[in-house]
């Protein structure tokens, strides 16, 4: 009688691949793959990278390949055939002097030099997006509230100009409990709770002042 041959089974070649070093023990070494990610990604040495510790991928017999698929994630690859891939999440510690709330700041309440200190943080996170002088922030009106202890974006400010040379707008003098409106008119573009030189229209003296609200500034005495 003849011999009866088992089945043919038919693996996928990345499974062979796999199998092959896993048998052999040449899987590619992990420290190679955290190290292709941290230059894709710019990272520093001292850069965390998060790799499954049960991570078994058969050893590259090329150079490994990595680039930045997003600001914190790299995608590595061996370009052998079948070869395989993996994106590897990339954690880099950066400190820096930035600026910090140090009190809380209320939506549309200019900032005050007093609300403001600088301290170092940790910015891996923030990118370039933090501030270090605190004078850029000095006058700023934030779009929302804002806790004390936070570093503060230039996503947190309103950046839209509120007057234009020419602007008609309502100055505002108080001194000692009273208050004096007057007719004026903007020299020059300003932002919101920026200051401004206004023209008073009556008696055409040129002052500064504080963007207090909509059309209106505040004297600065």
């Amino acid at each position: 009688m003849p011999k009866l041959l088992p089945p043919r089974v038919s693996l996928p070649l990345a499974l062979i691949a796999w199998s092959t070093g896993a048998i052999a023990g040449a899987f590619h070494p992990t420290e190679d793959i955290r190290i292709a990610a941290a230059t894709a990604v710019g990272a520093p040495a001292d850069a965390q990278i998060t790799l499954d510790p049960a991570l078994r991928l058969v050893q590259c017999t090329q150079p490994l390949q990595a680039v930045a698929s997003g600001p914190r994630t790299a995608l590595v690859r061996c370009p052998d055939a079948p070869g395989w891939r993996v994106y590897v999440p990339v954690r880099a510690h950066r400190e820096a002097d930035v600026v910090v709330l140090a009190a809380p700041a209320a939506p549309g309440m200019p900032i005050t030099a007093q609300q403001l200190v600088v301290q170092r943080r940790e910015v891996s996170t923030l990118g370039d997006a933090a501030f270090a002088d605190p004078a850029a922030l000095v006058g700023r009106t934030p779009r929302r509230a804002l806790a004390a202890g936070i570093v503060p974006t230039e996503s947190d400010f309103t950046s839209a100009t509120t007057l234009r040379r020419g602007d008609p707008v309502t100055l505002v003098a108080r001194t000692g409990g009273v208050e004096v409106r007057m007719q004026g008119r903007a020299l020059g573009p300003a932002q919101a709770g920026g200051v401004v030189t206004v023209e008073n229209v009556s008696s055409r003296r040129i002052l500064r002042g504080r963007i207090a609200g909509e059309g209106e500034v505040e004297i600065l005495l």
